[in-house]
């Protein structure tokens, strides 16, 4: 895998129970689980001494940006299993790398839904998934866990003959069971600096400086990054449909996007508020520019001191009325198109991490550093990494 065990030597499991050190080339690339790098024990539970062990049920998923690799995600994954040795096994998606990136959400998507099953398939003692994706990657992570989703299977045993029927849930039913993902209980989907809103105009992307003409040409040339620049400018109109981003905001045919996603313990949305020049703070929040909270509010945390502003979930019922499915289906302006999403992901309970390296030398670096992509360059957004992962649920 490229880089996902880079130097240093990170234990890595590849397949089955085969474990061993390697470095990190770009002539392999293999699906690898990171483990603590002190666990020479095997998939039987027993360590050298056949002492019994706890085999981790937890799968921790995370998924590269544009242009990306697996490598990206080493320092957080080397994190958790520190945190969590007998609780999490972190898989750094590897499916799509480089120039993959380009071929757009939806085909990304079906990739990484088809990694995540051969890694669950070959770890039989995993009970629950998170997802953890950076930029681009936590739009192919809703796009896959919409191809993951499985509503929950309920039993009538109502029958006079006392047989029971096996069913599944109607989410509008009284029961509203969460379903599964990859057969698995979705706990935390979390993502960083993701531009769930698109990239389209409304100083979408910080770097042009709102500049109309500036933005007007590079949507035009957004295709130079493939099938994956005309989702993010919501250029797309395949057979005619909507944009993908505007469909995901719906249970579109059988990919449930908004299901999948309220199947989930818990969803994140880690931002940048300052210094993103890549994606911004409205789009990465999912927030309408009023909403935004002003630096007067930003609060000091020595423990996490680029974490300034915390927006817990509102534990209310946020079904909007006003937002009918069927709309995405109109004619729609980059405005109109902005409202739908927002009022259509916000149908979930999000929580919002707002970040800041205003003090810090690595802040022209930001959309890198909240995941600290590179250790060298990206280290001060150590404590962000350390905030998911000390609020992760288990």
């Amino acid at each position: 895998m490229d880089g996902a065990a880079a130097a240093g030597g990170v234990d890595v499991d590849f397949g089955g129970s085969r474990r061993t050190k390697v470095r990190s080339s770009s002539k392999h690339r293999l699906m690898s689980c990171f483990r603590p790098s002190s666990d020479r024990r095997d998939d039987s539970g027993l360590d050298g001494g056949d002492a019994p062990r706890r085999i981790p049920t937890h799968l921790v998923v995370t998924i590269n940006g544009i242009v990306g690799s697996a490598d990206n995600w080493r320092f957080a994954a080397k994190q958790f299993v520190k945190r969590y040795p007998e609780d999490v096994v972190v898989h750094c998606s590897e499916c799509n790398y480089a120039t993959l990136t380009f071929d757009g959400v939806d085909v990304m998507g079906e990739r990484l839904a088809k990694e995540v099953r051969l890694v669950v398939k070959r770890r039989p003692a995993l009970q629950k998934i998170s997802f953890v994706g950076h930029s681009l990657g936590g739009l192919v992570a809703r796009y896959a866990i919409a191809r993951l989703y499985e509503r929950s299977v309920i039993q009538d045993c109502s029958d006079e003959n006392g047989s029971c029927k096996v069913k599944k849930s109607d989410e509008s039913s009284e029961h509203k069971l969460k379903g599964k993902i990859a057969g698995l209980e979705p706990v935390n989907f979390i993502t960083f600096a993701t531009p769930h809103l698109g990239s389209r105009f409304h100083k979408q992307i910080p770097m042009l400086r709102g500049s109309h003409a500036l933005e007007k040409m590079v949507f035009h040339i957004s295709g130079i990054a493939g099938r994956s620049g005309k989702h993010l400018f919501l250029k797309d109109h395949d057979e005619g449909k909507p944009p993908l981003l505007l469909r995901m905001t719906t249970d579109s045919g059988d990919l449930k996007f908004m299901s999948a996603l309220r199947s989930f313990h818990r969803r994140v949305a880690y931002s940048n508020a300052r210094y993103d020049f890549i994606v911004g703070w409205k789009t990465s929040s999912i927030r309408r520019k009023h909403e935004l909270p002003k630096p007067s509010n930003f609060t000091k945390d020595a423990k996490y001191p680029h974490v300034v502003y915390v927006d817990k979930p509102k534990n209310t019922d946020l079904e909007q009325e006003d937002f009918a499915e069927t709309l995405i289906y109109d004619p729609k302006s980059a405005a109109e198109m902005e409202e739908l999403m927002i009022k259509g992901l916000n149908r979930v309970p999000w929580e919002r991490v707002d970040v800041s390296f205003r003090k810090s030398k690595q802040r022209v670096f930001a959309h890198s550093t909240i995941q600290v992509k590179s250790k060298l360059l990206n280290c001060d957004g150590a404590d962000v990494i350390f905030h998911m992962i000390d609020n992760f649920l288990l």
